[in-house]
């Protein structure tokens, strides 16, 4: 699987990277570093991917299964 964060539509909440700082970071400005990029997701970080798309109140995050889709 694969998490895909999309940059205009982060509002730099942080509650992703709050939520599960294994797999997500902060920039200088306080938005997820990540934003704006597709990266897969190890199989024992699955359950820590799905706590960031639901802890996204812009649904700025994704869970897809493949890039592009």
């Amino acid at each position: 699987m694969y998490l895909t964060i999309d940059k205009s539509k982060c509002m730099g909440h942080g509650r992703c990277y709050g939520e599960v700082p294994s797999l997500l970071s902060d920039d200088e400005e306080g938005f997820v570093a990540e934003g704006g990029t597709t990266f897969e997701v190890p199989a024992e970080l699955h359950d820590d991917a799905v706590t960031a798309v639901n802890a996204c109140p812009e649904l700025a995050i994704a869970l897809v299964a493949r890039p592009g889709v």
